[in-house]
């Protein structure tokens, strides 16, 4: 756990080794990662800052995130080595749809390499 400005405790980043598709590899009901290659299976984005190089694959993971972060298991923010749009979509449409918000960087992006 860290401390956060205001004296409480946040959780720890979650650091992922491979990226991550969210459609089948997410479950939005408890914010656990459920696909059973990942290498962090079973851990909870729920509320912590995902670090992960980018999203994995299908089309679909914008609407799982959404949902996860419409029921409040989804991460606190996202930081991704490069762009992904479908990850932003997904935060976008969370804070569009819902009023949620969930912060999308990338390195890339800061770097000023657009992809």
């Amino acid at each position: 756990m860290c401390r956060n400005g205001g004296g409480g405790l946040t959780p720890d980043p979650l650091i992922l080794t491979e990226p991550l598709s969210f459609w089948g590899g997410l479950d939005p009901a408890t914010g656990r990662i459920v696909d059973v290659h990942h290498p962090q299976h079973g851990e909870s984005l729920a509320g912590r800052v995902v670090v992960m190089p980018h999203g994995r694959g299908s089309s679909s993971s914008p609407s799982v995130l959404a949902e996860a972060l419409r029921l409040g298991n989804g991460p606190a923010a996202i930081k991704l080595s490069r762009d992904d749009p479908l990850v932003w979509l997904g935060a976008y449409v969370a804070e569009l749809l819902y009023g949620v918000k969930c912060s999308v960087v990338s390195e890339e992006s800061a770097s000023g390499r657009l992809s």
